[in-house]
């Protein structure tokens, strides 16, 4: 469940939530990576365990790249991979179980890819970004409520533009059955990522 967070990464459409003043004032177009060596990226996920609290976890190895069209911000785009057994509970016992076939399945299906397909901008600094995210052997559109968080020049001699975004995914729309409960059928992830413009 997730790996769902892979496609939240995408996200990072980022360039579809900058308003049209600040796209015309400094033109922040290009391509960008994301931060890998930096780690300035996270994945992470939060779901219910039996209705009386909250587990969290993250993804941490995860590359993806995004290119945004400041004249024309709907245009940009972003893809993302995720390695699915960098999965992080802080608990090796269920992090062992949770890369199982009875969740992921990381040695059928190693990686989560996210790719974008459209984006509406919501706000100056915000955008609903749909994509195809593949988890788990299957394709599923996903929506991604996103953020633009800043942009600009870096300390060191870079230009950078961050961006957070989430969504809520139901585990069964991605072949995921293992009965948790009624209260655990859907994984929220929430994205953040700094990419560095090429």
């Amino acid at each position: 469940m997730f790996k769902l967070f892979t496609a939240p990464v995408l996200a990072l459409m980022s360039a579809l939530m900058l308003s049209s003043a600040a796209l015309a004032a400094d033109k922040p177009a290009g391509t960008y990576h994301f931060d890998t060596e930096g780690q300035h990226q996270f994945i992470m996920f939060k779901i219910s365990h039996l209705g009386y609290s909250w587990l969290y976890g993250r993804f941490n190895d995860f590359d993806g790249a995004f290119t945004v069209d400041a004249d024309n911000p709907e245009n940009s785009t972003v893809e993302a991979t995720i390695q699915t057994a960098s999965l992080d509970s802080n608990h090796a016992e269920r992090d062992k179980h949770l890369r199982s076939a009875d969740f992921l399945d990381v040695s059928k299906y190693p990686t989560a890819t996210f790719k974008s397909t459209g984006i509406e901008k919501t706000g100056d600094d915000s955008a609903r970004i749909t994509g195809d995210f593949t988890l788990h052997g299957l394709t599923k559109p996903v929506t991604l409520d996103a953020k633009l968080i800043g942009y600009g020049d870096d300390p060191w001699g870079g230009y950078r533009m961050g961006l957070e975004a989430s969504t809520t995914l139901k585990l069964a729309d991605f072949g995921i059955t293992t009965n948790l409960g009624p209260a655990s059928e859907t994984v929220e992830i929430i994205i953040s990522v700094e990419g560095v413009r090429q």
